[in-house]
């Protein structure tokens, strides 16, 4: 556990910060997710005493994005049914669509299936890759902000 702890940290921060009602809108160019990478590198540079494996810090990047999105699509699934019950958004949905009689029957079903909750299923499977590339991607910036130096070689 203590070799994914760093990248579970990381993830935790992502999937907090990108729930969060109102700090969620500084995540529109993942920048929850690119500091979660951040985070995942500098807690396991801080760990070791020797510079951090480029290998080692993708691995904490993507394991901190996925956590971090797992917990982004939960969290946004439970948001949805709390506000969605609360509202009917589905029903809300469906009736803006009936006053379109030129919307297809097929469609506007398909809308009103992804409005009811069916939808927060192809939310993940999109949201979880996104998240994960980006924890990649804030891992590697994190490599280069906080790798240690190498010491020079003495040769005698």
């Amino acid at each position: 556990m203590k070799r994914h702890q760093p990248a579970l940290l990381g993830g935790l921060l992502i999937g907090v910060l990108s729930s969060l009602p109102i700090v969620k809108i500084a995540n529109c160019c993942c920048l929850w997710v690119i500091a979660g990478g951040l985070l995942t590198v500098y807690l396991q540079q801080q760990a070791q005493a020797e510079p951090i494996a480029t290998g080692d810090a993708v691995i904490g990047g993507l394991i901190a994005g996925f956590v971090g999105g797992l917990i982004a699509v939960v969290v946004g699934y439970l948001e949805f049914v709390a506000v969605g019950s609360v509202f009917n958004i589905a029903d809300q949905v469906r009736q803006a669509l009936d006053q379109n009689p030129q919307m297809p029957v097929e469609f506007r079903d398909m809308v009103v299936n992804f409005v009811s909750g069916k939808g927060i299923a192809l939310l993940a499977v999109f949201q979880l890759p996104v998240y994960a590339v980006f924890g990649m991607l804030g891992a590697l910036l994190g490599t280069a902000l906080f790798r240690k130096k190498q010491p020079p070689v003495v040769q005698g």
